[in-house]
């Protein structure tokens, strides 16, 4: 509920100074010997209630007061639509991302399963913005459009797996894809957040010469390299169909991925565990920022009445018990 003209609340100060001329100034009657019997019958028998009708009154010039202050309730609002971002995902869906060097709510998971709870995250903190998903391995897949509906967004995200295409890491063609989805975007902001963890090794498109073309479209890249720097856990299969986990080194193109943010005017990032990769998507969000807009009442509904009618109804009261139970005779 808002109120309309609230300036109409310092009218508020005039019953607590009726309140404290009635405590501190006293009102002289007249007392006549013929009465004099009956009025003090009539104060001994309702000593507590003498009060009652002054206190109805300043009750109802109270709601009087709210009620020209005009509370109001919004029953239609409109938004203004926001020119937000336009995002494009591109992760890493290669073999590689099966190592398990990351954790998710106190277990060991793979690279894959740590993403994606981190991106649903990172997708639920902008709900302003287009967002599109690429995902790539040996060739570049579209697995979602740009799009408002994050909904449909975060269940296209949930089907992403590994294997769903050849195998490899063909990051110049991820970038390429991302950025067919953006090319015909008048947006004053557009932006791809890459991630991967391997070296270009696969497709028909160079990184270099990708990242060119996003400079020449004014398309921001963020590259995100995941992987522990080392050796990491890799799930195998023994001749005994147990589950074992090997020692791998999987190489992250630090450089490369150095060059391709710069040149676009990104930023490079590395995430070795869970917590730094949740923390550069948030570095991401926090800088990549949208004006959101509140919504705006268009239509209301006066509330008045429900302080005028009470208001009337004690004055009525206020009237009754004067003149009735607590009349005081001259």
């Amino acid at each position: 509920m808002s109120f309309r003209d609230p300036l109409w609340f310092a009218a508020m100060l005039l019953p607590l100074l009726v309140l404290w001329v009635m405590r501190w100034v006293g009102r002289p009657r007249m007392r006549f010997p013929s009465t004099t019997g009956l009025e003090s019958a009539t104060h001994q028998s309702h000593p507590r209630w003498l009060r009652l009708p002054t206190v109805l009154r300043l009750v109802a010039l109270a709601l009087v007061i709210i009620a020209l202050a005009r509370p109001q309730r919004g029953l239609e609002s409109s938004r203004l639509q926001a020119e937000g971002i336009d995002i494009t995902l591109a992760v890493d869906v290669s073999t590689s991302m099966l190592a398990e060097d990351f954790t998710l709510h106190s277990a060991r998971r793979n690279r894959l399963d740590v993403v994606k709870d981190v991106v649903k995250e990172f997708v639920e903190h902008r709900p302003n913005d287009r967002i599109g998903l690429v995902v790539f391995a040996g060739r570049p897949y579209t697995q979602c459009p740009l799009t408002m509906d994050h909904g449909w967004l975060l269940s296209q995200l949930d089907r992403v797996e590994i294997g769903m295409v050849e195998d490899g890491t063909a990051i110049g063609s991820g970038i390429a894809t991302a950025l067919n989805r953006l090319r015909h975007r008048q947006t004053h902001s557009r932006l791809i957040v890459l991630l991967t963890d391997g070296v270009n090794n696969a497709g028909t498109v160079m990184p270099e010469a990708a990242a060119q073309l996003a400079k020449t479209l004014g398309v921001r890249i963020y590259t995100i390299g995941a992987g522990t720097k080392g050796v990491a856990p890799y799930p195998a299969t023994d001749v005994f169909g147990r589950r074992v986990y090997q020692q791998v080194k999987i190489e992250v193109d630090d450089e490369g991925l150095t060059k391709i943010a710069r040149l676009t005017g990104g930023q490079y990032f590395r995430a070795t565990d869970t917590e730094s990769l949740r923390t550069i998507y948030h570095e991401i969000d926090r800088m990549e920022t949208t004006t959101i807009e509140q919504p705006q009442y268009v239509s209301y509904k006066e509330w008045y009445p429900w302080f005028i009618i009470p208001a009337m109804l004690l004055v009525l009261c206020e009237v009754v018990v004067g003149e009735t139970w607590l009349r005081v005779l001259p």
